[in-house]
């Protein structure tokens, strides 16, 4: 099932196209992977599926509903969670606190419990009653994903995840991708961990100055030519 797609999208800011006709579409049960240069487009297009940047042209759907034109809360309604490049952790609340308010806005039944069962999930139990603004970043990452979670979401958009983990914290953390996936959720990755791309999606997307330069599996995006000119290394 389609959870996500991305139809034509288009962004213009004052002459300078920064999308120009891009189409993604993420099925449920899989992780998708945007990769590309520093300036691709690729967190822009992640504003304008969730609603924080207007396109230019296209229509945005989830679920096969035509969200282009509603907020970004009422997206959320629709299923879409997000996690952001910068972290966006309420620094004064504890990990718990910020599972357990995630949560219950999104009206869950038993918000303590969907905590709880979170942070024991994604090993954090130890760290619930800390300050999120006193986490190592590779940790206050993992933090986000569980904030995440705790909406249950059907589309998982995660913006540079890995940014901040080490090599241990890195493994865990594509187990638990693989396992969310697995679970039906549409996961949509930007991450320049170009190893952990290739490990764990099964569509790789790669753009390149707003367009997409190439589509297809983790092995078929690796053998373009274009691809290695432009993000991976020089081409054959």
């Amino acid at each position: 099932m389609t959870a996500l797609e991305v139809q034509g999208v288009s962004v213009n800011f004052g002459g300078r196209m920064a999308l120009s006709e891009v189409h993604v579409v993420a099925e449920a049960g899989t992780i998708t992977g945007l990769i590309g240069p520093n300036g691709a487009g690729k967190t822009t297009l992640f504003n304008v599926i969730c609603g924080l940047q207007p396109p230019t042209h296209g229509r945005i759907s989830i679920g096969g509903t035509d969200v282009t034109d509603l907020a970004p809360f009422k997206r959320a309604r629709h299923g879409l969670a997000r996690t952001f490049q910068r972290l966006e952790l309420f620094g004064l609340l504890t990990v718990r606190e910020n599972v357990r308010l995630a949560a219950a806005v999104s009206k869950r039944p038993h918000p303590d419990s969907v905590a709880d069962a979170l942070l024991a999930r994604l090993g954090l139990t130890a760290a619930a009653h800390q300050r999120a603004d006193r986490l190592p970043t590779g940790q206050a990452r993992v933090v986000e994903l569980a904030r995440a979670l705790a909406t249950d979401p059907q589309v998982l958009l995660l913006d540079e995840p890995a940014s901040g983990q080490d090599e241990q914290e890195t493994a865990a953390f594509s187990t638990v991708l693989r396992q969310v996936a697995d679970e039906g959720v549409a996961v949509v990755l930007v991450e320049h961990d170009v190893q952990l791309v290739m490990d764990v999606c099964s569509v790789i997307h790669v753009l390149d100055l707003g367009r997409v330069l190439a589509s297809g599996s983790p092995a078929t995006v690796q053998q373009n030519d274009a691809v290695l000119a432009a993000y991976l290394g020089s081409a054959k």
